[in-house]
């Protein structure tokens, strides 16, 4: 009986030395295949984390550019004529709450954008149209022509079958028209 049972351990030691010689013969495969997939997975992460992070700045500038047109188009509703200089002047007073919405950070807390933005136009009346025309610097709209000029001219009436007396007139008086514009700018 003690036949058998060594038979069965010799065949038992043969099977397990083939075992470890196949396992230390595949093991380098093993090991540059998980190799492999490490670095395939890294390169996966790392390509995830940079369209994740795009993504959170495209959304940082749409939400920038809402917040931007918002802004502006509330001004030019309450008339501002300055928009740009306007927008910049309010811009870092409103922000977005944590429910998404435009608010102001004023004085007296957060109000809504369009109160906010009323109030400020309000108290700086320098950003809307004037209200009466005129004053230092303006040119007289309604001066009587020049003398030695017929003054009024028709543009409607101004073709080329015109005669050359009456080019040279009308040529006259866009010259005199000019130079009086760019005089009183």
């Amino acid at each position: 009986m003690d036949e058998p049972n060594n038979v069965q351990t010799i065949v038992q030691q043969a099977i397990d030395e083939y075992m470890r010689q196949d396992s230390a013969r595949r093991e380098p495969a093993y090991k540059a295949e998980l190799h492999e997939e490490k670095r395939r997975r890294e390169q996966m992460e790392k390509r995830i984390n940079e369209l994740v992070e795009e993504n959170r700045r495209s959304r940082a500038q749409a939400e920038e550019a809402q917040r931007s047109s918002a802004i502006r188009n509330e001004l030019q509703k309450l008339g501002v004529t300055k928009v740009d200089l306007a927008y910049k002047v309010v811009q870092d007073g409103i922000i977005r709450s944590a429910d998404g919405r435009l608010v102001a950070r004023g004085e007296s807390g957060e109000q809504a954008v369009s109160e906010y933005l009323n109030e400020f136009v309000q108290s700086n009346p320098e950003f809307l149209p004037a209200r009466i025309p005129g004053g230092t610097g303006m040119t007289g709209a309604h001066k009587a022509p020049a003398q030695g000029g017929s003054g009024g001219i028709d543009l409607d009436k101004i073709s080329p079958s015109m005669s050359k007396e009456e080019l040279e007139r009308v040529r006259q008086e866009i010259l005199r028209v000019a130079s009086q514009s760019l005089r009183g700018a």
